[in-house]
Parts: C-alpha cells; sequence; structure tokens
C-alpha cells in the first residue's frame, strides 16, 4: 500500500512537473494581447503573475546552479562533477579527471545560456516566446544537454562508464547534497 501510495505521489508530482510549465505557456499564449499592452509586456494582472512566476523560477533555478557548478572550477577547487565522479567510483584515471572538468564547465556554459536566452527574449522577443522557452523548452533542453554528454563521454573516454537509471538518481541526490554543504558553508 506504501509503496502504491509513493509511486503515485510520485506519478503526480512528475505530471506536475510537466504539465504546471505547458499550461502557464497556454495560459500566456492566449492572454497576451497585442497593441499598447504587448509594448507593456503583459496583458493584465494574471499574465504579470505566471511572467513573474516563471520568470523567478527559471532565475531561481539556473544562477544557483550556475554558481555552484562554477566555484568548483577556481583554483584550487574540484570540479563539481570530478567530486561526484570520486564519490561514485573512488580513484579516477587522469583521463576522466579531465573529462569532467570539462564536463562542469559544459553544464556551466549550458546554465549561462540559458540565463542569457532567457532575459534576450524578455526583453526583445514577444512575451509568448520567451515563455515558450522558459516554460516547455526547458526541460527538454536540459534531456538534450544530458543527451549530448552521454554522446561525448562515449566520444572523448576510452572506456565510459555507464550508468543506470538507478545511478543516474543516486548521482542527482550526490549533487544536492554537494550544493547542500556548499550552501552552508558560505
Amino acid at each position: 500500500m506504501r509503496f502504491a501510495v509513493g509511486a503515485l505521489a510520485r506519478g503526480g508530482a512528475f505530471v506536475a512537473l510537466v504539465a504546471c510549465p505547458i499550461l502557464i505557456h497556454v495560459a500566456l499564449s492566449t492572454t497576451t494581447r497585442t497593441g499598447a499592452a504587448s509594448a507593456m509586456r503583459i496583458a493584465g494582472p494574471v499574465s504579470f503573475s505566471l511572467v513573474a512566476a516563471s520568470a523567478a523560477l527559471h532565475a531561481s533555478i539556473y544562477v544557483p546552479l550556475l554558481v555552484s557548478f562554477g566555484v568548483t572550477l577556481l583554483p584550487g577547487r574540484t570540479p563539481l562533477i570530478t567530486a561526484l565522479a570520486r564519490k561514485m567510483y573512488g580513484d579516477i584515471p587522469a583521463e576522466m579527471v579531465t573529462y569532467t572538468r570539462s564536463v562542469t564547465w559544459a553544464w556551466c556554459c549550458f546554465f549561462a545560456a540559458q540565463l542569457a536566452m532567457s532575459l534576450t527574449l524578455f526583453l526583445w522577443a514577444p512575451i509568448v516566446a520567451w515563455s515558450l522557452f522558459v516554460n516547455v523548452l526547458d526541460l527538454p533542453l536540459v534531456a538534450l544537454m544530458f543527451a549530448a554528454e552521454q554522446i561525448f563521454r562515449k566520444v572523448r573516454l576510452r572506456n565510459p562508464p555507464r550508468h543506470t537509471v538507478s545511478d543516474v538518481l543516486r548521482m542527482i541526490g550526490c549533487i544536492k547534497d554537494s550544493l547542500s554543504k556548499q550552501a552552508s558553508s558560505s
């Protein structure tokens, strides 16, 4: 029974994670007007609230990730992905250290690109285009980044590690732990 409730809760959370941003985008797409309201960037209080919530959520995810990954690239620090690889595999070869440092850089570039594109679209594109980017394309772009990293890993490393879904979930848990430790030590 407890397993069924937990599975239902996880399923509901997944649906909410995917459905809510799409519903917000649909609401913004149908309430945004042209003309004078477009010059103001929003059509009314509901649109303003949806825009503000979307912008705050997007920034509150990517700014801390960029900072957390980025500070680990400073001199004398261990890149975050390198630390995670060592946590999962113990001692790792030099080739893997170089690779994981590159992947940490790649994720920093991804986070910065997300923020820059969001700001660019917000300032110069129709609000519907910005909403499509932050609400609808966000998770697919993250998935695409993970897939690109997997392909790059197979090309770059002679004997790349293979991960199961449980390994990936454990890694995400490690990232959350690392970010929490960084936040508490700051």
